[in-house]
């Protein structure tokens, strides 16, 4: 028994002192803690010791980054210096409220009357809202004095200026009508300004020597969705050619017709009626070529009974020969009619063929 195991038991003891003698090997060979924390501490040594030309590059690129952080703090601190002048982000300004019923801006057409004055008081002490009726003067002629007192009235009005204050090319035999020719050129001018450059669909334009009446504002809210919705009314006006004291009937302020004339002093428009008429617009007397039959197409305007205008303009262009004679003897409503609340279908054009 003894010899058959013999053999094996060798074998096994001689593997055994292999194993220890290998393990002995290595474990000799391997250097101390002490040793090897002194061969990294070498390489370091080797490693971070620099030459001289890798110190002046380290020198240069430390310098790039110093003028580079100089840079940047100068552009912060004009950045702070501007902060005053940003605007407040979406987040913390409040949405505008978009008006639910239309915007009918008035357009006041000015020049050189200080006394427009006058006109501006009474448009502010009558408008409803701000926002449903913005005020924006259009000032021809660059008089001074004039722009002063526009100006006064600050952020409660928009004012404008009209750039081209030359005289205007006309025939020799039209000089002394050169203040015509600019009153149609500026009227062409602040159109456009109020239809295109503010995209406006609707404007009521007054001019600079009318005084209006307590109900103005509401007149042409009312009549408003009447000139949208009728192809055959083209304007509304505020004023009665024949409205003199002894021609209307003072019970029936809430009367309006129909009339196939342009009365003007004071009237509405459509963004529309204008697309048709600045491509043609008179270089003159644009008033009179808004009567011809060419523009006026068998269409009407509607004008009340009693003027929602009056005006008080003795001087001007005309050189106050109709204003002695006709306007100053128009009557100018006082009582406030609530047309909103009144029933104008009778003023369409269907309504109008019916009762006929």
């Amino acid at each position: 028994m003894f010899r058959k195991k013999g053999p094996l038991i060798l074998c096994g003891t001689f593997l055994l002192i292999t194993w220890n003698a290998i393990l002995l090997f290595l474990l000799w060979g391997r250097p101390t803690p002490a040793q090897q924390d002194k061969a990294v501490q070498d390489q370091v040594d080797v490693a971070v010791k620099p030459s001289p030309d890798v110190m002046g590059d380290v020198l240069d690129m430390a310098d790039s980054i110093a003028a580079e952080l100089e840079m940047q703090k100068k552009i912060l601190l004009q950045i702070k210096s501007h902060k005053s002048l940003w605007k407040p982000s979406n987040k913390s300004k409040p949405k505008a409220v978009v008006p639910t019923q239309p915007v009918i801006p008035i357009l006041v057409i000015a020049c050189n009357r200080v006394t427009v004055r006058r006109c501006l008081d009474k448009l502010l002490e009558y408008r409803p809202s701000e926002e449903l009726h913005p005020i924006i003067v259009s000032q021809d002629c660059g008089h001074a004095e004039t722009a002063e007192v526009i100006r006064s009235y600050g952020e409660q009005v928009t004012h404008l200026q009209q750039p081209d204050l030359s005289d205007v090319a006309v025939k020799p035999q039209h000089k002394k009508f050169q203040g015509y020719y600019k009153i149609s050129r500026h009227y062409h001018w602040a159109l456009n300004q109020v239809f295109r450059t503010l995209s406006h669909s609707s404007v009521v334009i007054v001019e600079d020597d009318l005084e209006v009446a307590p109900d103005f504002f509401e007149y042409f809210r009312a009549s408003l969705p009447l000139l949208k919705s009728d192809p055959s009314l083209w304007c509304v006006s505020a004023w009665n050619d024949n409205g003199r004291d002894a021609y209307v009937d003072p019970g029936q302020a809430q009367l309006l017709y129909r009339t196939d004339f342009f009365p003007g002093l004071g009237w509405m428009l459509l963004k529309e009626l204008w697309e048709e008429l600045e491509p043609k617009w008179p270089a003159s007397f644009w008033d009179d070529w808004m009567r011809e039959p060419e523009q006026r197409r068998n269409r009407a305007c509607i004008r009340p009974e009693i003027s929602r205008t009056l005006t008080f303009g003795r001087q001007g262009v005309s050189l106050g020969q109709f204003y002695d004679k006709y306007l100053r003897y128009i009557k100018l409503n006082t009582e406030f009619v609530p047309f909103t609340k009144l029933d104008l279908s009778y003023l369409k054009e269907d309504s109008v063929q019916n009762s006929l």
